[in-house]
């Protein structure tokens, strides 16, 4: 709710997403709104199938068409809807202004050609460089990430999972994007290089100051490296806020069924609390608040009537009906303070 669109990295309003298959319309999105500020970065958290990736492939006009159809909406990126793009000019934005790490460094490189001919072909079509001179930025690119530049003539089966992501990253910020997509960057690594990998994101990141949209299931990555955070259940953002907001005073049952379903460091032994059920199918969502099936604190309300977005600050909101007037009145609100 700041102040207008400049400084605005992106803005996503009311965006729906379906995909139209044989056995049913999937509802990806249903009228999901974010906002990233220009130089910072928002998580989206949420469960397998909540349309976190289907939300990183909007933005790059990558859905897959057919089924995929974006049926309402705008994604403004810097000010312009990117909706309305040409696929000749989604190109020129793709790997430029916009750059997305995919989540498994193993199908994403090309295993035939060697590292540094990847990196240089993103600088290539975007810069305009030769040859020459786009190879010697790809090895430079190469170092950036912490791979030595004589390396680059290797191909990706002689690097492990850690470095190949490292590579991954060095050609997504290869043309210096203001938009950087991380959809899961850490998963396919085991945890200490996960913790690497993420201390560079994150020093890259404030090196070339780039906006950053981190799709995460993990709250630990989000506690590391963002700035905000929106928590996205059944392809719509049910609650968001600033790092400190959502950790502190954790509005909506889902996030707390988030939070919960995390060991406890300080009490070893406290039993985890899972979130029962599974997420809803996609083709046929509950009619109400989507989470209501699993919800401890569901009422009749829920099951009929979608929520509406109840503000606790400027920046902290919720779609969930125990935050309606009367269930403030009678203190039946979750929440650290009322």
């Amino acid at each position: 709710m700041s102040n207008n669109k400049n400084n605005k990295a992106i803005e996503i309003k009311d965006l729906v997403v379906e995909f139209r298959t044989r056995s049913g319309v999937v509802q990806a999105l249903n009228g999901l709104n974010l906002s990233i500020e220009k130089g910072k970065t928002l998580g989206l958290v949420g469960e397998t199938g909540a349309g976190k990736t289907t939300t990183g492939l909007s933005i790059l006009g990558l859905i897959p068409n057919p089924p995929g159809v974006i049926v309402n909406g705008s994604i403004e990126l810097n000010g312009e809807n990117v909706l309305k793009k040409t696929e000749k000019e989604m190109e020129q934005i793709r790997g430029k202004a916009v750059s997305m790490i995919f989540q498994d460094p193993m199908t994403s490189l090309n295993p035939v050609m060697s590292v540094e001919d990847q990196i240089a072909e993103v600088i290539e079509v975007h810069e305009k460089l030769g040859r020459e001179k786009s190879t010697q930025k790809a090895r430079e690119m190469l170092e950036l990430v912490g791979i030595p530049g004589e390396r680059g003539h290797e191909y990706p089966h002689q690097f492990s999972g850690g470095m190949k992501q490292r590579v991954i990253i060095a050609i997504a910020l290869a043309c210096n994007p203001e938009l950087l997509i991380a959809d899961e960057p850490t998963t396919a690594l085991d945890v200490t290089i996960q913790a690497q990998v993420l201390e560079m994101m994150k020093q890259l990141k404030e090196k070339y100051n780039m906006s950053m949209l981190m799709i995460t299931h993990d709250l630990g990555i989000v506690a590391e490296i963002c700035d905000t955070v929106s928590v996205i259940y059944g392809g719509r953002i049910v609650e968001h806020g600033t790092l400190e907001d959502i950790f502190d005073n954790t509005r909506h049952p889902y996030t707390e069924g988030l939070f919960n379903s995390l060991p406890n460091i300080d009490n070893r032994t406290a039993k985890l609390k899972p979130i029962r059920g599974l997420m809803p199918d996609p083709t046929d969502l509950p009619k109400g608040c989507t989470f209501c099936p699993r919800c401890d604190y569901a009422t009749e309300i829920c099951k009929t009537q979608k929520p509406k977005r109840v503000y606790r600050n400027n920046e902290h909101y919720v779609e969930c009906h125990l935050y309606n007037e009367q269930n403030i009145k009678e203190g039946k609100v979750i929440g650290n303070e009322q």
